[in-house]
C-alpha cells in the first residue's frame, strides 16, 4: 500500500487523479456514443429509447459494409495510405539526416545554420507563399502537394538532434578512427541504436499525415485524389450521403451510423499503430528533450 509523506501529498495525489480520470471519461464517453451509434439498425434511434449509454437491442454492421464495399471509399482510404507512407518515408529520409549533421559539433557554420532553421520555425512564411511557390512548381493537383510542403518538421528535427547528441561520443569516435565517414557512422552506428527515436518521429509524422485535410482540399482538384479525413469530412458536413457515397435505400443502416462508422474506421490504423510503437515512445521522447 502506497504511504504518503504528509497530507498535501495525498491530496495532490487525488487532484492529479480526479483530473485523469475527467479526461479519460471524456474521450471514452464520446467514443462509446460514436461505437454504438455505429452498429444500431435503422429504425432504433426513432423510438426513442437511443440514449448515451444504451446499447441496442440488435446490433448491425451494416454501415461498416457499405463504406468497406464502396469504392469511393476504398479509394480513399488507399490515397491515405499512400500519403501517409511516401510522405513519413520522406520526412524521415530528410530528417534524420540533417538533424544528425546539426548535431556535429565541428559541423562547419553549426549555429548559422541552427539560426536559419529556427527563424523558419519561429516565423512562418503563411499560406499564401506556400501556395504560390506550390502552384509555381507545377505540384497542384499531385501527391506531391500534400507531401513536400511539410517534408521536415523543425521541431521534430530538433527533438532527433538532441536525442543524437546524447549518443555515446566514443563510439562515433571509434568509427572515425576506423576510417569510416560520416554517413557510414550514421548508417552502421546511430541508426541501430537510434530506434526509440525513429519511430516516435515516424509515428508524429505519419499520424499528421494521416490526419491532414486542408492541404488536400487546398491543392486537389480531382476528388479520386482525396484522401480520407476529407471524405469524412464531406459526409459529417453533409446533410445526407448520397453526394458521396449513394446511400442504398434498402440498407438497414441509418445515415447516422454511417457516418459514426466513417470515423471509426478512420480510427483503427492510428489506434492499431500505437500501441505498437508506445514502448518506445516515452524513451524516445524524454532522451530527445533532455540533452544528456
Amino acid at each position: 500500500m502506497t504511504r504518503f509523506k504528509s497530507w498535501d501529498e495525498f491530496g495532490f495525489q487525488i487532484l492529479v487523479n480526479g483530473f485523469l480520470l475527467t479526461l479519460l471519461l471524456a474521450v471514452i464517453i464520446p467514443l462509446w456514443r460514436v461505437i454504438m451509434m455505429s452498429v444500431t439498425p435503422i429504425g432504433y434511434m426513432d423510438n426513442g429509447t437511443f440514449g448515451m449509454f444504451i446499447a441496442p437491442q440488435q446490433w448491425s454492421f451494416e454501415a461498416f459494409q457499405q463504406l468497406l464495399t464502396h469504392p469511393n471509399f476504398l479509394r480513399s482510404l488507399g490515397n491515405s495510405v499512400f500519403i501517409a507512407a511516401v510522405g513519413t518515408s520522406v520526412n524521415l529520409l530528410l530528417t534524420i539526416p540533417l538533424a544528425y549533421a546539426l548535431s556535429i559539433p565541428t559541423l562547419p557554420g553549426r549555429k548559422l545554420f541552427i539560426g536559419f532553421i529556427l527563424f523558419t520555425f519561429l516565423f512562418n512564411p503563411g499560406l499564401v507563399p506556400v501556395y504560390l511557390v506550390v502552384t509555381k512548381l507545377g505540384l497542384r493537383d499531385s501527391f506531391a502537394a500534400v507531401i513536400l510542403p511539410t517534408a521536415i518538421s523543425v521541431y521534430n528535427t530538433l527533438v532527433m538532434k538532441s536525442f543524437f547528441e546524447g549518443l555515446p561520443e566514443d563510439l562515433k569516435e571509434a568509427a572515425r578512427i576506423d576510417g569510416a565517414s560520416e554517413l557510414q557512422v550514421l548508417v552502421k552506428v546511430i541508426l541501430p541504436l537510434s530506434r526509440p527515436i525513429i519511430l516516435t518521429i515516424g509515428m508524429f509524422y505519419a499520424v499528421s499525415h494521416w490526419n491532414e485535410f486542408f492541404t488536400p482540399i487546398l491543392y486537389l482538384d480531382n476528388a479520386k485524389l482525396m484522401p480520407l479525413p476529407v471524405l469524412l469530412r464531406n459526409i459529417l458536413m453533409s446533410a445526407g450521403v448520397n453526394e458521396y457515397l449513394e446511400y442504398d435505400a434498402f440498407s438497414s443502416a441509418p445515415i447516422e451510423a454511417i457516418k459514426a462508422a466513417g470515423v471509426l474506421l478512420t480510427m483503427v490504423p492510428v489506434m492499431f499503430l500505437y500501441p505498437w510503437i508506445q514502448r518506445y515512445f516515452t524513451k524516445g521522447t524524454l532522451s530527445g528533450a533532455v540533452k544528456q
